[in-house]
């Protein structure tokens, strides 16, 4: 299997046989899935009400019992208490975990990810044999105060001071934090403040007992749209002592810490909204099948049918994304470690490989559960909104998901900023492939039509051709505005609008041509049917955002080629029915009853 370093999908073409799909689970993981499920089927979902009522005591109780299982060491290293399963497995927990209660969601994650990894990854010796198996096993949860009131979005920016003692030995940090998962029941923070007046914060180990504050002053709970039982407080600090061997890494290295802290947590982001998506479309499918108007069930009317076939759809067009993307990060993991590296740092350099990525699917997951859980309380209509129903506690969960972990406007300038960063390091080749497209241009195309028999081969070829589209329009951004381009935000948005839909179209597409090979006599045709329609929805969209590039960058004659080739990297030999494929998947979602995929 062979693994494109990260952002070159834009530039090279991946075999089905490359990618991992959740059919190539192994026996373990899928022992794992349903372990997962059946927890959160019997100790969860049936108390999505005390969630709801905000019983952050219940959230606690369900988190022990997490550790219990071992669901908090799925990456934690054999050597400090944990499991040592590979970056899959651990997608797979956060995935399973997540999807019934945004709250628990939300501790799970903050625990796992941003308040355990930091030590894993940074961590001296010392420190990860000090506290990761506490926090392994759930005897202790972590948290990770880093937003603070004038620093949010510019994380670098905060004012928390970290003072060393006379004596050297300690330092006193003082300062505000605010919107900190799993506050009110943690016994460690990740904190990170400014020593001096140093340009990079840097980041300590805080242990928190509220026997012997220390200093740390917890606010009241916030009251908040959704995830009601996240436990979500301000913590102050008033000269918090801090032994001086609990600085993670090295002076001034917070900034580096949090970005890619956040690396991680964007990937595990997305993988949280996968369950929650597909749970939102059983209850839809359920009730569409049950609800009457008419005398008939409304799953039998065409707008019933439009909106579970585009629900179903984009859940699914998350999964390929997620499960590629954890693979190649898995992948790029095992090779460091080939090649002699600790764990520590191959899983710092895997993630970070993958940084794009890893804000590509976090924008797409985090949208697609808003888009779901939305449309679903529009089936069960006044139902939907409605308290009784699970829909409107499903939508102000989902609400949280395009905010934290980076907003998504954030991450969408990112994924931009990132790919020209590679590309100027030399890390990546864009320019060849931008200059070859923009030779293309000035050529005349092809008029024969070529063979497209064989399954894909034209949404294939598409594919191909949305990569010149956004090779195109970020070459001509890229020569007018040079370095200055950051600044274009809307222009850069629009170019990672594109970027979005190539990666999740070709995954998608890739992942069902891979079930296809694999299981040949299997029944694929709705499968098929979501790849189709995603790509046709695809081209739309890049379509749209690449004129609005376009009308930005250039005027006259320079503008008509453009669109010309625009035209000509979004045309359809064989256009789709979109109407007929929306009917073949709800078609199968209707008769059995439930998001099967």
């Amino acid at each position: 299997m062979e693994t494109i370093k990260g952002g070159e999908f834009l530039t090279k073409e991946t075999k089905a046989t490359d990618v991992f799909i959740t059919e190539d689970f192994t026996e373990e993981q899928r022992m794992m899935k349903v372990s997962v499920q059946e927890f959160i089927d019997r100790d969860v979902w049936p108390q999505k009400n005390r969630f709801e009522e905000g019983d952050y005591a219940f959230t606690e109780e369900i988190m022990v019992k997490a550790g219990e299982m071992g669901l908090l060491s799925i990456s934690v290293p054999e050597v400090y208490g944990g499991m040592g399963m590979g970056f899959v497995s651990a997608m797979l927990v956060c995935d399973y975990i997540s999807g019934a209660s945004g709250s628990m969601a939300t501790a799970f994650g903050a625990h796992t990810g941003i308040g355990t990894m930091p030590i894993l990854l940074y961590g001296t010796e010392a420190q990860k044999q000090k506290y990761v198996p506490k926090l392994a096993s759930g005897e202790w949860f972590g948290s990770y105060c880093l937003t603070e009131p004038g620093a949010g979005s510019d994380a670098n920016s905060g004012k928390t001071k970290a003072t060393l003692t006379e004596d050297g030995k300690h330092y006193l940090i003082s300062g505000q934090k605010m919107w900190i998962s799993n506050a009110g029941f943690c016994s460690l923070m990740i904190v990170f403040a400014r020593i001096e007046e140093d340009k990079n914060i840097t980041a300590f180990i805080v242990e928190y007992d509220s026997n012997t504050p220390n200093g740390i002053l917890l606010g009241e709970e916030e009251h908040k749209l959704g995830i009601k039982a996240s436990s979500t407080r301000q913590v102050f600090f008033s000269d918090t002592k801090v032994p001086l061997e609990n600085m993670l890494s090295e002076r001034g290295a917070g900034f580096k810490i949090a970005l890619n802290s956040l690396n991680v947590g964007r990937i595990k982001l997305a993988a949280a909204c996968l369950d929650a998506c597909r749970r939102i479309n059983n209850e839809a499918i359920k009730y569409a099948n049950e609800r009457k108007q008419f005398k008939t069930p409304i799953s039998s009317f065409g707008a019933i049918q439009y909106k579970l076939a585009e629900m179903a759809t984009k859940t699914y067009v998350s999964e390929s994304g997620c499960y590629r993307a954890a693979k190649d990060i898995q992948n790029k993991i095992d090779e460091f470690i080939a090649a002699g590296k600790s764990h520590q740092e191959a899983e710092l350099k895997g993630v970070e490989e993958y940084a794009i990525e890893c804000a590509i699917l976090k924008v797409y997951a985090s949208e697609t559960v808003q888009y779901v859980t939305d449309e679903g309380i529009q089936i069960f209509g006044g139902m939907g909104f409605s308290k009784e129903t699970p829909m409107e506690a499903a939508w102000r969960d989902a609400r949280i998901g395009r905010i934290y972990e980076g907003t998504n406007e954030i991450n969408r300038l990112l994924t931009v900023g990132m790919l020209l960063k590679k590309a100027l390091k030399g890390e990546l080749d864009l320019m060849t492939p931008a200059m070859e497209v923009a030779q293309e241009l000035m050529g005349i195309p092809a008029f024969e039509t070529p063979d497209y028999s064989v399954l894909f081969s034209e949404e294939n070829a598409m594919v191909s051709n949305l990569k010149k589209v956004a090779l195109m329009i970020a070459g001509k951004a890229v020569e007018i505005h040079g370095m200055e381009l950051e600044k274009q935000q809307q222009l850069v948005s629009c170019i990672a609008e594109i970027i979005i839909e190539i990666y999740l179209a070709e995954s998608t597409l890739l992942k069902t041509a891979k079930r296809v090979q694999q299981a040949p006599d299997a029944d694929s045709k709705a499968q098929i049917a979501m790849a189709q329609l995603n790509l046709f929805n695809a081209v739309e969209k890049i379509s749209s955002k690449a004129k609005e590039a376009i009308f930005s960058l250039v005027k006259g004659d320079e503008q008509q080629m453009l669109l010309m080739g625009l035209k000509r990297f979004t045309k359809y030999h064989n256009h789709p029915d979109a109407i007929a494929l929306r009917k073949s998947i709800a078609s199968k979602l209707i008769s059995e009853n439930r998001y099967s995929f």
